[in-house]
This record gives structure tokens, C-alpha cells and sequence, in this order.
């Protein structure tokens, strides 16, 4: 670009002075001009290189009137994620879609209709009461000390008056202690790591480099805040079951919504993937708010209402209904010192 500009100006200057510089007298050395002795002195330049214009692209203009082959630059929104293995995620989204329809969709529902709601909802409450350390831990990490204190205090009353996380008296008067969703993946996003690939993967499901390596993190520190007893196979085989089967019954109508929506199944199951993660690591900042249906508690609440999905660049957002839950879940009264109230 700098040599194009240089050889445009010197094309103007020879073509004014042209008639005014006297005349000069070339010599045996190949691109050397010897002034004769009444010349005025000239000096030396580099040798021009012309560079066709069209070696240098055209960004489109406003009114969308250049060339087809022109390059068009769009900003990339923060949560999209790159997919370099989208043949391969794709392939392995559709074989767990698969084996989700034929055996986990069926089991999952079968455990929420004979399962009665009160075991259900204590089920729930014990397995999320089980990551309060790691909530905690992580909100240290992130300099957010109030919300690490509530988390304390969360796990503390849970824990006896709720009967080993059992029944969730936290979240009710007067401790009105909110349950929150937090991890190393977070923390990672917190302090600006971007996410990396995207990757669909058989067990896991959606995720990305940074959340797989988050993941690992949170597992690590369980043990070292509850014991080793929270990876015994005897308990953690159980656990993860019962923890699947919940998660997938509790996001039953999500999961209905999205596979229905207009446009490519697995991109939209990457892509809300990716903005309710990125809406998690907005709050921490305080950049986002909760929308309609997104769900307080972050990627452990399935959405309600209305799921927002955004395209991506210039793709329209689409805004998904979720139906709402057959039966809404059953909290047990609260002991006398804590008086039953609707929870905020």
C-alpha cells in the first residue's frame, strides 16, 4: 500500500515538473541518472513496483454497492465460539439425539411421573447442595466475597436445617439465601479466557475447551471439601444417574422447543448452549441482566417463557416458547423457627 502511494505521487510530481527539469543523461549502471553539469541535482529513489489495485480488497460500503468478491468483515458476538469440528460435533449431536429419544428422553420422564415430586424436588436439593463448596470456592476466586459469604450460608443452613441439603430452607424467610450457579469454567471467563472450539462430546454434551477444562477443576475440589467418599463409585455412580435423570427431565420442554425450532438443530442447540453460558459470565460482570425465562439460578435452571435465541452476524433472533412445567415442584414446609413464605 505504502509503495502504491509513493508511486502515485511521483507520477504527479514527473508529470508537473516533466517540462521544467532539465535534461539528463543516463549512464552504463541500469536505473543510475547522471545529471549533466548545468542539471539541477536529482536524487535517487527506489525502483517503482506497480501493484494492480485489485490486489487490495474493497471493504463494502453502506449501501451494499460493491463488488461480489470483495471481502465483507463482520464483528463476531462474544459468546459465539469457534466450531473448527462442526462435521464431527455434528455427527455426534445426532447420534446422542439418537440415544436420547430411544432410552434417556423415555427413562427420564418415566423417573419424573412414578418418582413422587417431594423425593424428586429432595433428590435435587441434596445433588445441587453437593456443589455449594465449589460455588463458594469459585466466587473467592472472583473477589465477590458477599456472594461467598451467602453461599456459606446457604450450604451451612441447608445442610442441618434442611437436613443434608434435602429440603432447600435457604432460599425462605428469614435467610432468603438465593441458590446461585458458579464454576472454574466461570472464573476462567471471569478473568477475560476466551472459550475455545466448541465440542460436542458423547456423555458430556455441549461444551467448549475452557468449560471441559472448568469442568475438570470443580471435580477436583470436591473431594478436598467434602472427602473422598464424594468419588467412591458406591456414591458417585448413583449420584451421576440420578443427577442425568433429573437434569434431562427438568429440561424436557427446553429441549422440545429447540429441537422444533426453524434453521439447523445442532446449530441451535450449540448456540443457546453458548449464549446462557456467556449470559452467566455477563452477570459476574454486571453487564447482563436475567431475561424473561432464563432462569435464576443460570445453566442449572431450565429456561421459562420464552427462549430468545440470537443468530449469528447478520441472522435474525428467533424467540422460542417453552411450555410451561406439568406441576410445579412441591417445597416442604418450613420448621417453625424459619415460617413458610413464597420464595423471591
Amino acid at each position: 500500500m505504502a509503495l502504491s502511494v509513493i508511486a502515485i505521487l511521483l507520477s504527479l510530481s514527473d508529470q508537473q515538473g516533466a517540462s521544467t527539469l532539465p535534461p539528463t543523461v543516463p549512464v552504463e549502471q541500469a536505473g543510475a541518472v547522471v545529471p549533466t553539469p548545468d542539471a539541477v541535482p536529482i536524487m535517487d529513489v527506489l525502483p517503482l513496483v506497480f501493484v494492480p489495485s485489485a490486489t487490495f480488497p474493497a471493504f463494502k460500503a453502506a449501501d451494499g454497492t460493491s463488488p461480489a468478491n470483495d471481502i465483507v468483515i463482520t464483528a463476531r458476538s462474544d459468546w459465539e465460539a469457534p466450531d473448527p469440528f462442526a462435521g464431527i460435533n455434528a455427527t455426534s449431536f445426532e447420534a446422542t439425539q439418537t440415544v436420547d429419544r430411544a432410552l434417556i428422553g423415555p427413562v427420564s420422564m418415566a423417573y419424573k411421573k412414578t418418582v413422587p415430586g417431594p423425593i424428586r424436588d429432595g433428590i435435587h436439593n441434596f445433588l445441587y447442595n453437593l456443589r455449594e463448596p465449589v460455588v463458594f470456592v469459585n466466587y473467592v476466586l472472583q473477589h465477590k466475597i458477599g456472594k461467598a459469604g451467602e453461599t456459606v450460608g446457604r450450604f451451612v443452613v441447608n445442610t442441618t436445617i434442611g437436613a443434608i441439603g434435602l429440603f432447600d430452607i435457604a432460599k425462605r424467610k428469614p435467610f432468603r439465601l438465593p441458590r446461585r450457579s458458579n464454576g472454574f469454567a466461570n472464573t476462567l471467563g471471569f478473568y477475560g479466557v476466551p472459550n475455545g472450539a466448541f465440542l460436542y462430546l458423547p456423555l458430556v454434551g455441549p461444551t467448549t475447551v475452557r468449560d471441559l477444562f472448568g469442568g475438570a477443576v470443580d471435580r477436583l475440589v470436591l473431594p478436598i471439601t467434602l472427602g473422598q467418599g464424594v468419588t467412591d463409585p458406591k456414591f458417585a455412580i448413583p449420584a451421576g444417574v440420578l443427577g442425568a435423570l433429573d437434569h434431562r427431565a427438568e429440561f424436557d420442554e427446553t429441549y422440545k422447543a429447540i429441537d422444533t425450532a426453524p434453521g439447523d438443530r445442532y446449530g441451535n442447540a450449540r448456540d443457546f448452549y453458548l449464549q446462557r453460558r456467556q449470559a452467566e459470565i455477563d452477570r459476574l460482570h454486571g453487564r447482563g441482566k436475567v431475561e424473561a425465562g432464563a432462569g435464576a439460578g443460570g445453566m442449572s435452571d431450565p429456561p421459562t417463557g420464552t427462549i430468545r435465541l440470537r443468530g449469528r452476524g447478520s441472522d435474525p433472533t428467533v424467540d422460542l416458547p417453552v411450555s410451561p412445567p406439568a406441576s410445579s415442584p412441591v417445597s416442604p414446609p418450613a420448621p417453625s423457627a424459619a415460617p413458610a413464605a413464597p420464595a423471591r
